[in-house]
């Protein structure tokens, strides 16, 4: 450990105003400008996919939770995300192209590219 960083986050949602304080420990050197975009960089890789998951899936709301089905179920899910998600004909946002490939065999076969 070579720092203890307290960053304070500041919101504006709707005219209404939040202060946040948060607190890490760090093995960087104090120096705020490098700690800001290690601790940004983080929060943006881990809130992307975790969104969309949430968001697609419902992950957040899944009660999975005997031996190993919550891990499967998260790579099935992320399996199937990067599948949806290399889909470029259909003009559509995830949760619709996996409603899509539910109900219409021939584009779920397409996604997988069987024939």
């Amino acid at each position: 450990m070579r720092s203890i960083i307290c960053m304070r986050s500041t919101r504006t949602h709707k005219g209404s105003h939040s202060i946040e304080m948060r607190y890490y420990i760090s093995s960087l050197l104090s120096d705020a400008a490098r700690s800001a975009h290690a601790i940004r960089s983080h929060w943006s890789i881990e809130n992307k996919p975790h969104w969309q998951l949430d968001v697609s899936y419902g992950e957040d709301g899944c009660k999975i939770c005997k031996d190993h089905g919550a891990e499967n179920f998260s790579v099935i899910r992320r399996a199937t995300l990067n599948i949806l998600k290399g889909d470029k004909i259909t003009k559509a946002g995830i949760k619709n192209k996996r409603s899509k490939a539910g109900w219409d065999r021939s584009y779920m076969l397409g996604l997988l590219d069987i024939k």
